[in-house]
């Protein structure tokens, strides 16, 4: 039975790749024996509650052999039906080229970057332990699952995995296991061109326990090795599983012709052959289905016996069972607003980090399940939340996380913790290395996750550190990310409302790009930060007469430096409106009549200020409007001195308002 089994998923992922005439067909051959006794001897799971909360995590990270787990989730009763497999690759269908979260049922996240469901696990098991700590008590697991991944040489070969890897090792994360699918195989050859090193003692260097497999289709041998991967304690394991990339298929069997195209239908029948496999395209035995559904059976009652659980923690426990529920289902304390900072205007100058570190401890005195960390600069990001302890081994209730110098991993991490469930999670590192986590934030926009990011040092007011630390073109690259809420404050006042709305709106992520150096609290934001951050724009300080000469945008540390100049113009006899735009995102999703009372389309002249590249601020101030920027890199210097050689200061404004005032009479 169980080799009937193994041979109808690698048939329907076979059937599936040649459907669509595109796929990768050999994982599924080869590591479906591994997949088919983890799931049906291991895995807790529900499939008619693919989102009960203690179930086991399974991460896809080699996401490209996407067919051996829709296969799989169809056979053990998912709602996935065998049309669906049938529609591989194809338009609107739940069975995407690789997997997708919250499209197919089953799917815990979004895989095929390699390396990212790697380090998405870590992100998952290090959420486990942490829910653990905080909601079980004795005789009451309420949190207690395993965090499965299967990975191939190319996750391994990927950097984040080797960063996420030290990091679960130092962490000791026993619930993590990962299954090895050790082929030797990648998309152009033999993985013996550029991959030669010892898998098994990087990985116990990394303090992982490591198991290997060496039939990869001998059920028993996998089925201890999982077993014994989960009696071990203080550590995670990595269980090395000896396979045959397109197993069964003669012409393309352990070659790099089974990776990435369809098999043809020479090889098809070649391959079905080798399994004795006399059926149909997509047909699965009626002995087949019986089996898979008595492992159904079996799964729905992890979840019963745990809901009977639940019953007696409530009777025990009633506030933390309501409490646990409502973290799981993404809720906010009634009261977590109640501490949030705001400012007066004659309050002390104050640096928008300094301003989110502030708002981070106010929060996580509302918000028991927010945590987060930065990439080993927590001093300099002021993201440390105060009076809580360090996430360890020894302490897994603690909040604040030290991702070490890890910053791909950590965004990785930080979509894991997010997918779990049950936690708000942030993470930091200076804007100019947003770089290193770009994948993973561009992922966490795709998934929708609500996650917070925390880029400080936001520009060239960095200064002496010189252009290796002065992000120019990063907002702009940021803001060009489908999804993600790209926030760049001008005061602490917005950027305490820049943190309301990253906690209100759990639909995306955010992120945060922050100053270092210090700012004025701005006349009108204590009042209109919140609502005017909301809409990604506002008039935050109005023309001084009925008509309106000009208009100056400016985001930032620049909004005060444009406030200058507005004081400077009307002293002149002129009438300056003052728009801050936090969040050009935000702002284009405003109804066009909002965007039109904020920036009046019959005011031509326009001028917007930004210490970034000037990508996108075209279509605001228009033909005749002046976009004053940084097209460039910075230079080392005291950062006054950059300002001024850069032409971001009061007169070099005052000139460029000017100039569009003549601009647009004379157009």
């Amino acid at each position: 039975m169980d080799a009937l089994a193994i041979n109808a998923i690698r048939t329907l992922s076979i059937d599936g790749v040649e459907q669509a005439n595109s796929g990768h067909p050999g994982l599924p051959m080869g590591a479906a024996p591994m997949a088919y006794v983890l799931w049906t001897r291991f895995m807790r799971h529900n499939p008619q509650n693919p989102t009960w909360y203690n179930r086991d995590r399974f991460v896809l990270s080699a996401g490209h052999g996407s067919m051996l787990l829709y296969s799989l989730l169809h056979l053990l009763q998912y709602d996935l039906s065998i049309d669906d497999l049938k529609h591989f690759r194809q338009w609107e269908s739940r069975t995407p080229g690789h997997p997708e979260y919250k499209h197919t049922p089953g799917v815990e996240t979004t895989t095929g970057p390699l390396g990212q469901g790697f380090a998405n696990a870590v992100g998952f098991a290090m959420a486990e332990r942490f829910l653990a700590a905080k909601f079980n008590r004795e005789k009451f697991p309420v949190i207690d699952h395993y965090t499965y991944a299967l990975c191939g040489d190319g996750d391994l070969m990927e950097g984040i995995s080797y960063e996420a890897a030290s990091l679960a090792g130092h962490l000791k994360l026993d619930r993590l296991i990962v299954l090895y699918d050790s082929n030797d195989i990648s998309l152009d050859g033999p993985t013996t061109r550029s991959f030669t090193e010892n898998v098994k003692e990087r990985f116990l260097a990394a303090n992982w326990n490591y198991l290997r497999v060496e039939n990869g289709n001998d059920t028993q041998e996998i089925e201890q090795a999982i077993a014994h991967a989960k009696q071990s304690t203080g550590k995670p394991t990595i269980i090395e599983v000896r396979t045959v990339i397109g197993f069964g298929s003669p012409g393309k069997q352990g070659t790099s012709a089974a990776h990435g195209s369809p098999l043809g239908a020479k090889e098809t029948q070649l391959a079905k052959e080798q399994y004795g496999w006399n059926y149909e395209p997509f047909f699965v035995p009626s002995e087949v289905k019986d089996h898979f559904a008595s492992k159904v059976k079996q799964a729905k009652e992890y979840e019963t016996t745990w809901t009977t659980m639940m019953q007696d923690y409530a009777t025990q426990f009633p506030e933390e069972a309501k409490e646990f529920f409502a973290t799981m289902q993404g809720e906010l304390p009634a009261s977590w607003e109640k501490n949030l900072p705001f400012y007066d205007v004659d309050s002390e100058k104050m640096a928008t980090r300094k301003a989110s570190g502030l708002a981070i401890n106010a929060i996580a005195k509302g918000i028991p399940t927010f945590l987060g960390g930065s990439a080993d600069l927590s001093s300099s990001n002021d993201t440390t939340i105060k009076g809580e302890e360090v996430f360890c081994a020894d302490n897994f209730s603690g909040r604040n996380l030290w991702f070490g110098v890890r910053e791909h991993a950590m965004g990785a991490i930080l979509n894991g913790l997010a997918l779990h469930g049950g936690i708000h999670p942030f993470g930091a590192t200076f804007l100019v290395f947003s770089d290193y986590l770009r994948p993973s934030i561009r992922l966490a926009s795709l998934m929708k996750l609500p996650i917070v990011y925390v880029f400080t040092h936001d520009s060239i007011g960095v200064g002496e550190d010189g252009p290796t630390h002065q992000p120019v073109e990063h907002v702009a690259a940021l803001r060009i990310i489908p999804n993600l809420v790209t926030f760049r404050p001008a005061d602490a006042n917005e950027t305490t409302a820049a943190w309301r709305y990253a906690l209100v709106h759990r639909d995306r992520p955010v992120a945060l790009a922050l100053t270092r150096q210090t700012l004025p609290i701005l006349p009108s934001t204590k009042e209109q930060a919140v609502v005017g951050v909301e809409k990604g724009g506002y008039i935050v300080a109005k023309e001084n007469n009925s008509s309106i000469d000009a208009l100056l945008l400016a985001t930032g540390s620049e909004v005060s430096l444009a406030l200058e100049v507005k004081q400077q113009l009307e002293s002149e006899g002129l009438s300056i409106r003052l728009v801050s735009l936090p969040s050009l995102r935000l702002f284009d999703e405003q109804p066009q009549a909002y965007r039109d009372m904020v920036l009046p389309p019959n005011v031509k002249a326009r001028v917007s200020i930004e210490m970034e590249h000037p990508f996108g601020w075209d279509k605001y101030v228009g033909d005749n409007g002046i976009v004053i920027g940084i097209d460039h890199f910075g230079a080392s210097a005291p950062a006054a001195i950059l300002m001024k050689e850069f032409g971001i200061t009061k007169e070099a404004v005052i000139e460029a308002v000017k100039t569009s005032m003549k601009r647009s009479q004379t157009a």
